[in-house]
């Protein structure tokens, strides 16, 4: 897909993600899925997070608010569950929200938009941008904690 700059990169964060999460996770069990080593946040709350974020910040720069199920969502990304519902969940969320960043155009990139109950101001932009940054931050993180349970 030819797309410009801005959105290229942003999809370019997601797909690495996307690698990344195949190359560390796609094997694990359920118990190096859920472990929590010297109190690092599990590798499946990093994975949850991704996918619930990406929806969450997306949603602001569809220019809503949440609603009860991203809520909900928000609130359980550490309770426990199977790892093949974690990864179906991180592969989906991670497909979906490349879909929803190529459905931006240039043109709506400086329109203005709100984030949380306080409605923060930013940009549709600025809200993509999050999303690269944001992502890449927790598979940092999803990839040291693997690494700590690996060793």
């Amino acid at each position: 897909m030819d797309v410009e700059p801005v959105r290229r990169a942003v999809l370019h964060a997601l797909e690495l993600a996307q690698e990344d999460i195949e190359k560390w996770c796609g094997n694990l069990s359920e118990t190096e899925m859920f472990a929590q080593p010297y109190s690092l946040p599990s590798v499946a709350f990093q994975l949850r997070h991704i996918a619930r974020s990406l929806d969450r910040l997306l949603t602001y720069a569809d220019g809503e608010q949440l609603n009860a199920d991203q809520i909900a969502a928000l609130k359980s990304e550490m309770e426990p569950g199977s790892a093949a519902d974690v990864m179906q969940e991180v592969r989906e969320g991670l497909y979906l929200a490349i879909k929803r960043v190529c459905a931006f155009s240039p043109e709506q990139f400086a329109e203005p938009c709100g984030v949380g109950k306080k409605m923060l101001p930013t940009t549709v932009v600025g809200l993509l941008i999050h999303c690269a940054d944001h992502t890449q931050r927790h598979i940092g993180q999803m990839v040291t904690t693997v690494k700590v349970l690996r060793a």
